[in-house]
């Protein structure tokens, strides 16, 4: 394929990760390395940023800048989690691209995103626009198909299992058979979170905390979540018990949701399964319980960042622009497991048709049989993405972190109403 010159535009979409940021880093050191890539653009709060021709230019920012970037948490470009919902908005988005002379689309998101990528390369094939996109995944969910483990999962694990271990210590100085500490994480429709608190546990050490993980693969059944509880308080002086926010009933339906409201793409608003457990405990053991809620501190506990997380998020940002470059369009990069007994990993290619809107969940063969502990099999799977530590620099005790200089790009359209 003959070479394509022009910009590149680098956008952030959903719910922001520890390393998303890295992947960013990834892509412009990358694309600075390539002279058919003109300039370098990032579009200030995903699609919104490319509907209101809100561009910074990336290529001005100081390298300093970018390598901070890598432990720097949040969404540095601005996210959102607007839909575009009709014909107009992606009209608007290709006007965008060639007033700008874009030709390179870089989006790193979750599913909703790469379905929104996949349908703007689809527009551009339609109106003989040369464009070439490519999907960078992201999501601390981990279930997004077709990639082995998504960026932003190994560094989500890695704090939960710390702040599991530190609520173990915690627990076992103040229980007396008679304590149950409920640990509600993040996971719409699969317990690839919740799980992995289970590294948590010393391999010598079976009845380490967590004592119960609430996966929504398995039903959730009361009688035998009181069950699991009292047996563990016969055996230990506290029960530390980590739940995913997406449990579900024998039904199908949420434990909890918040009041019923749902996101612009009608995913259901979720929170409160901790507090539903921690209800249970005290209606039918008559102890009391206590329940925590980490809500985005999971996601942006750079501090407690996987090493090997940022390493791979980096290596997909830049793997998405040589792929580009190469002639690659409508794909997402994919993380690739080695099959060698040590660790490894790679990057690979996925149609982004094959991303949009599906979700992997935990396989069930990973979960043991009393249906509240994960096997061996998903402690080999989850172990390497854990490892390492990136920490960002300090300063006066408290960490420090990247901002862009943001400067912007020249509008040269009208106004978009949205």
């Amino acid at each position: 394929m003959s070479e394509l010159t022009g910009n590149c535009l680098i956008g952030q979409s959903g719910g922001p990760t520890a390393v998303i940021n890295a992947s960013v880093a990834g892509a412009v050191t990358e694309a600075l390395n390539h002279e058919c890539i003109e300039e370098i653009y990032g579009c200030l709060n995903g699609v919104l940023g490319i509907l209101n021709e809100d561009f910074i230019d990336l290529a001005a920012e100081s390298q300093q800048n970018i390598r901070a970037l890598k432990t720097t948490p949040g969404a540095a470009l601005g996210t959102c989690r607007y839909k575009l919902k009709k014909q107009q908005d992606f009209e608007r988005v290709l006007e965008v691209f060639k007033a700008h002379n874009i030709r390179y689309f870089f989006y790193a998101g979750g599913n909703d995103s790469q379905d929104t990528a996949d349908k703007i390369s689809k527009l551009a094939q339609q109106q003989g626009y040369e464009l070439r996109v490519i999907g960078i995944p992201k999501t601390i969910d981990n279930d997004l198909p077709v990639t082995d483990h998504c960026p932003g999962y190994g560094s989500v694990v890695k704090f939960i299992c710390t702040t599991v271990k530190e609520l173990a210590c915690d627990n076992a100085a103040m229980g007396q058979h008679d304590l149950v500490s409920i640990l509600e994480v993040m996971g719409r429709s699969a317990g690839w979170i919740a799980a992995g608190a289970a590294l948590a546990k010393r391999r010598d050490h079976p009845h380490d905390a967590p004592h119960i993980i609430c996966l929504p693969e398995v039903a959730f059944s009361p009688e035998k979540f009181i069950d699991d509880v009292r047996r563990v308080l016969k055996r230990e002086k506290y029960c530390l018990v980590v739940v995913g926010e997406g449990l579900v009933d024998a039904d199908g339906n949420y434990v909890s949701t918040s009041s019923g409201q749902t996101d612009a793409f009608g995913h259901a608003q979720l929170g409160g399964a901790g507090d539903y457990l921690r209800g249970l405990v005290e209606q039918h053991l008559g102890i009391k319980a206590r329940s925590a809620k980490l809500g985005i501190t999971q996601r942006a506990a750079a501090h407690c960042a996987s090493k090997a997380d940022v390493d791979e998020a980096f290596m997909a940002g830049a793997a998405a622009v040589k792929a580009a470059v190469s002639g690659v369009t409508d794909k997402m990069i994919t993380l690739v497991r080695g099959d060698a007994d040590h660790y490894v990993c790679e990057t690979g290619l996925a149609d982004l048709s094959d991303i949009a809107n599906g979700v992997k969940k935990l396989p069930r063969e990973w979960i043991n049989d009393d249906g509240v502990s994960m096997n061996h099999q998903f402690v080999r799977y989850a172990t390497p993405l854990i490892q390492g530590e990136s920490i960002p620099p300090f300063e006066h005790g408290v960490p420090q972190f990247a901002r862009l200089d943001c400067e912007r790009v020249e509008k040269v359209l009208p106004g978009y109403e949205i």
